[in-house]
């Protein structure tokens, strides 16, 4: 082999289709983690469409009644459609708006014919849900250097409160963040084991002191160790049962007031826990919560199991706040970051709004 020839070969090694071998190494991995990146989200998108299937079948099933044999959408599709939603726990209020929405298009376009429907309300829907922090970066949570991110998380005894802290505490110690929990529900001693499986499983910090000891002392040692050992985000547990909403008020406000002594914007976000499975007490739950205290995130749980899955639109229309997460499964990663657009497509089918 000559000169020419061992040049020629050395700059076909160094060259591909014109770019540098460091180039194209980047560009083949830029792919790979690409296409990795797709089938992260497509197994996420079934996993919600399982999670989903119960409400997603109840929902379409009870439609198609409704339209059956009919060739328009008229007043009597709109008296059935009207009795399917609410049927499906979105809510006398969320359905009046819908239905009045609908009407709306009915009269502007003169002739809409049923076939149109499943898309109308498709739009709707994603329409009138609150949307959510979308940042996919620690799992939604806006973990900023400095100082620890303290989120509050309330609900009722029993709607998957402290299984939400486990498996958001589990998803941010994967990202790589260190978390504190701290068990301020000290009513029941239940709750404090369960929340010690579950920081001990995830690899977080778990504050905790005697049953029946004062909840905002709790969360007060919480913050002052997680200060000063660095922790990234805390999350405190509060008790779910208190025997009345004053109660309830007073007790959340304490803890509030001690925490912003260490820190003074905590917390930076309080999280209200409900179960999806029980439809329209979730609603009242809501109602009850919003009330005792500022409530600026929700958390759905217990998709998986019910039909009532309609419940998440209409909370998040008359509440005007937005869900973060969605429970569709035990798994720690079926606590999902909930987005309205996905949340619409796992139900009516992948077409752009």
């Amino acid at each position: 082999m000559g000169f020419f020839d061992l040049f020629k070969k050395k700059k076909t090694e160094e060259v591909v289709a014109g770019q540098p071998q460091a180039e194209v190494a980047t560009s083949e991995e830029q792919t790979r983690e690409q296409a990795a990146e797709a089938q992260e989200q497509a197994a996420d998108r079934r996993e919600l469409e399982a999670g989903l299937e119960k409400t997603k079948t109840g929902f379409f099933s009870k439609l198609a009644r409704a339209v059956a044999g009919r060739s328009t959408v008229d007043a009597d599709v709109l008296d059935d459609l009207e009795e399917v939603l609410i049927t499906s726990d979105v809510g006398v209020d969320t359905t009046v708006k819908i239905i009045r929405r609908i009407e709306e298009r009915v009269a502007r376009d003169k002739y809409m014919n049923t076939s149109e429907l499943q898309s109308i309300l498709r739009d709707e829907i994603a329409l009138l849900m609150e949307e959510s922090n979308r940042r996919e970066e620690d799992f939604g949570i806006e973990v900023k250097p400095g100082m620890p991110y303290v989120m509050m998380v309330v609900g009722v005894n029993g709607a998957g409160k402290t299984t939400t802290i486990g498996k958001l505490a589990a998803q941010l110690t994967k990202a790589g963040r260190k978390v504190y929990i701290g068990a301020a529900d000290t009513f029941r001693a239940a709750a404090i084991d369960q929340l010690a499986v579950w920081a001990e499983r995830a690899g977080a910090t778990m504050i905790r002191q005697e049953m029946g000891s004062d909840p905002a002392s709790v969360a007060f040692d919480t913050l002052k160790s997680a200060v000063a050992n660095g922790a990234d985000v805390v999350l405190i547990d509060t008790a779910g049962r208190l025997h009345n909403k004053i109660g309830l008020m007073n007790e959340l406000t304490k803890i509030r007031n001690v925490m912003t002594k260490v820190i003074p914007d905590a917390p930076h976000e309080v999280m209200l826990v409900l179960d999806g499975s029980t439809g329209q007490n979730a609603f009242e739950q809501a109602k009850q919560f919003t009330q005792a205290t500022k409530v600026t995130s929700l958390t759905i749980t217990k998709l998986d199991g019910t039909a009532k899955g309609g419940v998440v639109i209409g909370i998040s229309d008359q509440f005007h706040i937005p869900v973060r997460y969605i429970g569709v499964g035990e798994g720690v990663d079926q606590l999902k970051m909930f987005d309205r657009r996905e949340f619409v497509k796992a139900l009516f089918g992948d077409e752009k709004n």
